[in-house]
Parts: structure tokens; sequence; C-alpha cells
């Protein structure tokens, strides 16, 4: 059996990422894809923990870090090798790149945060939503976390831009309307899928 592919997309809070992974799971399966979508932080124990933190305003962000790292080597271990060795497309809301753009700006030290996921599985392709931070703050209708502040997200986006430039992700811009940027995230996905058979041949 072949092995899957995890599609990870990123980008700073009120990006879409929810939306548009959720919509790219829904095209891959009108396909006859077998996709399975996931999301960080997971839903499970060391997940839990760090929603309660979200709401908190006093958190050792290192700590913090810690347990971001913990709940991605425990989503490696129960859902995302797994599906990827039984052929599925992974599309996961948020990944590694998340903790390395949040966690370097507010513990101050990337290259730790990196070394803490190091162990964290290679994406096959990352798509990173970038919009203004107040446009993205501007759709967040729930009370907002701690790191949904202008400021904070400024700097989020910065090192979301670095990263890409650094390791090629695919980048679309995300201040436009829904449909828009999906037919992008599609065509982006398609190609990236076309490419892989062609070299499966």
């Amino acid at each position: 059996m072949k092995r899957g592919f995890l599609i990870v997309i990123e980008g700073i809070d009120g990006a879409g990422k929810t939306t548009h992974a959720r919509k790219l799971v829904r095209w891959l399966r009108k396909k006859g894809i077998q996709t399975r979508y996931t999301f960080e932080p997971t839903r499970g124990a060391i997940g839990r923990i760090l929603e309660k933190m979200a709401s908190k305003r006093k958190v050792d962000v290192r700590v913090e870090a810690l347990l971001f790292a913990a709940d991605r080597i425990d989503h490696l271990n129960k859902i995302i090798r797994p599906l990827l060795e039984k052929g599925f497309i992974i599309i996961s809301d948020r990944y590694v790149h998340s903790s390395i753009a949040y966690q370097s700006i507010t513990v101050g030290d990337q290259r730790w945060v990196e070394e803490l996921n190091k162990f964290a599985e290679k994406p096959d392709l990352v798509i990173l939503l970038d919009v203004d931070p107040e446009i993205g703050l501007g759709r967040i209708k729930r009370k907002r976390a701690r790191f949904e502040r202008v400021e904070i997200l400024k700097k989020v986006r910065e090192k979301y831009l670095e990263l890409a430039e650094r390791e090629g992700f695919k980048v679309i811009d995300a201040n436009r309307g829904v449909e828009e940027v999906f037919e992008d995230v599609r065509s982006l996905v398609e190609k990236f899928l076309e490419e892989k058979k062609a070299l499966q041949q």
C-alpha cells in the first residue's frame, strides 16, 4: 500500500485555516480519495490542558511550548502516522510551524522551539494562508484567546513568512473571499497530487 500524504494548512488566527481545511477534505472525498481532517492542538488529554491555558492571562510560555510539542507527538502516534500508513491524505489544521511561529515569539528562542519539535513528521505540503492581522481578528466572533492581539499576530505573521521563504511553503493571499481563496487552495493541492502521481508511475 502506498503511503499517504500530510498536507498542512497554516496561518495566524482568523486566516481561514479551519474553513479551508474542511472544504479541502470534502473536495478530496468527492474525488473518491481517502481523506481525514485533523487539527492542533488536539482534543486529547494534553490538548485539553492547552485549551484551558489559552484563556489564562498568566502562563509559563516554556511550559506551554513543551505541552504543544508533547501534544504533537501524541497526535503523530495516534492519528497521523497510522493513517499515513493506510494511504490516507491527512489535512491538518495547524501543525509544527504553528509552534515555531507562535512559541518563538512568546518564548523568544526559536532554536529551542525547533529542537522540541525535531521529531515531528515532515509535512508533504504546507499551505500558508496569509492574512492581515486586523482582518483576521475581525473575522473572530468567539471570545479571543491570549494570543489573539494585533501586536502579537503581526510578529507571528512575519515569522510565518520567514518560515515560508526558508522552507518553501505555498503562500496564498487570504484577505479575499472564501471561494476565491479556496480556488487557489484547491488548485495547489490538485497540482501537488498530479506531480506525486506522475512520479509514482
